[in-house]
């Protein structure tokens, strides 16, 4: 009876996590499929934006995360210095930012991250210290 109940309840807890996450202050919702960034702020959807995820042969992560630490003039360490700024760390080196490639906004083009208008990255970055990185989630999904 175990053997059943455990995957079951693990399984009814992974289907739940997007709504979980919906109960935040802040939600940043990325759909991989549209390459678009849904921002609910207190319940009601404040912004929808486009944004680049992974080009072929490089991944964006799928799931939930809280913000983990922010870097307003982030230089990446991986790829020659590029500029990340107004930078959200949700896991590992994944991050939400700004980018100077805004042409290639709304459709695949990053090495992983999630990246945005520089002054949309600004007003998340904004939003994320008003309510506090522990009350920011990111849910990326297809």
């Amino acid at each position: 009876m175990k053997r059943i109940i455990l995957p079951l309840i693990g399984a009814i807890a992974l289907c739940l996590l997007p709504v979980f996450a919906a109960a935040a202050p802040l939600v940043a919702k990325v759909d991989i499929s549209s390459q678009t960034m849904t921002v609910v702020y207190n319940g009601e959807v404040a912004y929808r934006w486009p944004v680049s995820t992974a080009r072929k042969g490089k991944w964006t992560p799928r799931g939930t995360w809280s913000a983990k630490w922010l870097s307003r003039h982030h230089k990446s360490s991986l790829y020659n210095n590029a500029p990340m700024p107004y930078s959200i760390f949700f896991n590992g080196n994944y991050a939400i930012h700004g980018t100077n490639q805004i042409s290639r906004l709304g459709r695949p083009a990053s090495a992983g991250c999630v990246r945005l208008h520089p002054d949309h990255a600004a007003r998340l970055f904004e939003l994320t210290q008003r309510v506090g990185k522990q009350n920011m989630r990111v849910v990326i999904q297809n």
